[in-house]
């Protein structure tokens, strides 16, 4: 049994700027391994996309795609499948906006077209972005962002009920399953792993995180989140770019 259960997510969290997880944070994850707590990441990248982080922290349980992907020690629990013809219909709609969108599972992805937004996105997340609009048609795809910079209001009432849409950066929207967050990703691993009972921490800095923070015991935000991710945290610690992991694992004795 394991003696706490800790939440990462990534981008602007364990993530420097630089999108790398600084030695100080790993020491302290392989830190609290050894004494028996459990570090989980939960992301709203796919698997395909972190898995250096994975092998470099030895972590290898993950909530992924915003809980649209869970993975616990190296196996999988749970995969959404978004239905091709909702994909189909979101295509086409993102089209008629001149949207483009991306087709993710945890083990590629792919664009429908590229623009300045998708150069400057993927270039940010380090990975190389290639177009083929007919990837839903051939590989399940559990998660999409749709590209644009002020149109959630159109997309979350065309597709109320049906897909959720998130912004987690100002180029693009996360979009899942209706009702699929990272907080539904938790549940799912915390009742199959049977680590129910057990005190949950979870890091995190975006609007993203803000339903992990409802799941877990204890909420802490990064110096650098935004004001409603601070508005819900037990604890605000430094920022990611100031040793805000370590800051904030030792202030709850975590670690050393």
């Amino acid at each position: 049994m394991y003696e706490a259960v800790v939440f990462f997510d990534l981008d602007g969290t364990l993530f420097d700027d630089d999108k790398h997880v600084p030695a100080q944070s790993i020491a302290a994850i392989k830190e609290m391994s050894a004494n028996n707590i459990l570090s989980v990441i939960s992301t709203g990248r796919n698997v395909f996309e972190v898995q250096n982080v994975l092998d470099e922290t030895n972590i290898t349980s993950i909530v992924s795609a915003n809980g649209s992907y869970v993975q616990y020690e190296g196996k999988k629990l749970h995969q959404e499948v978004i239905d091709t013809d909702l994909i189909q219909a979101f295509t086409a709609f993102a089209n008629q906006l001149n949207n483009p969108v991306a087709y993710y599972n945890n083990r590629a992805f792919r664009l429908t077209e590229e623009n300045a937004d998708t150069i400057e996105n993927y270039k940010l997340l380090h990975l190389e972005p290639h177009v083929d609009p007919t990837f839903y048609q051939k590989e399940p795809v559990n998660f999409m962002n749709v590209f644009n910079r002020d149109q959630e209001d159109l997309f979350s009432k065309k597709f109320n009920g049906e897909l959720s849409l998130v912004r987690n950066n100002p180029r693009c929207l996360d979009t899942m399953k209706a009702g699929v967050s990272k907080r539904t990703g938790i549940e799912i691993l915390l009742s199959a792993a049977h680590l129910e009972g057990i005190h949950t921490f979870a890091f995190g800095d975006q609007l993203n995180d803000l339903q992990m923070f409802d799941m877990v015991d204890t909420p802490v935000a990064m110096g650098n989140g935004v004001p409603e991710a601070k508005q819900k945290a037990a604890f605000v610690t430094t920022t990611n770019m100031d040793n805000g992991i370590v800051n904030g694992l030792r202030h709850f004795d975590l670690i050393k």
